[in-house]
């Protein structure tokens, strides 16, 4: 099981419980509705949260993959260019 489905689980069962706590509780129905809604705010700002935070992880990993692959092009480029040098003073020396 992923991770991810692991906190999504947790943080969908949180919000169930809060909500469910809040229904069954001897408020009056003004007061139950606030509560609610104010829980469904919390719970929104929360997810907005985690999104942001994945979103920089995601952003984080491409930009390190991005530099990974233009130092691997750097040293293919380079190894191409020596190996090139190393031809082209083969074919002179054969040649002379």
């Amino acid at each position: 099981m992923s991770t991810g489905k692991v906190v999504l689980g947790a943080v969908a069962g949180l919000a169930v419980g809060a909500i469910l706590g809040v229904l069954f509780a001897p408020e009056k129905g003004s007061v139950t509705r606030k509560q609610i809604a104010d829980k469904g705010h919390d719970f929104a700002d929360d997810l907005k949260s985690k999104y942001q935070e994945f979103a920089d992880s995601v952003t984080e990993k491409f930009k390190s993959a991005k530099q990974d692959v233009q130092e691997l092009a750097e040293t293919g480029k380079a190894k191409y260019e020596e190996v090139k040098k190393d031809t082209n003073n083969a074919i002179s020396s054969y040649k002379s």
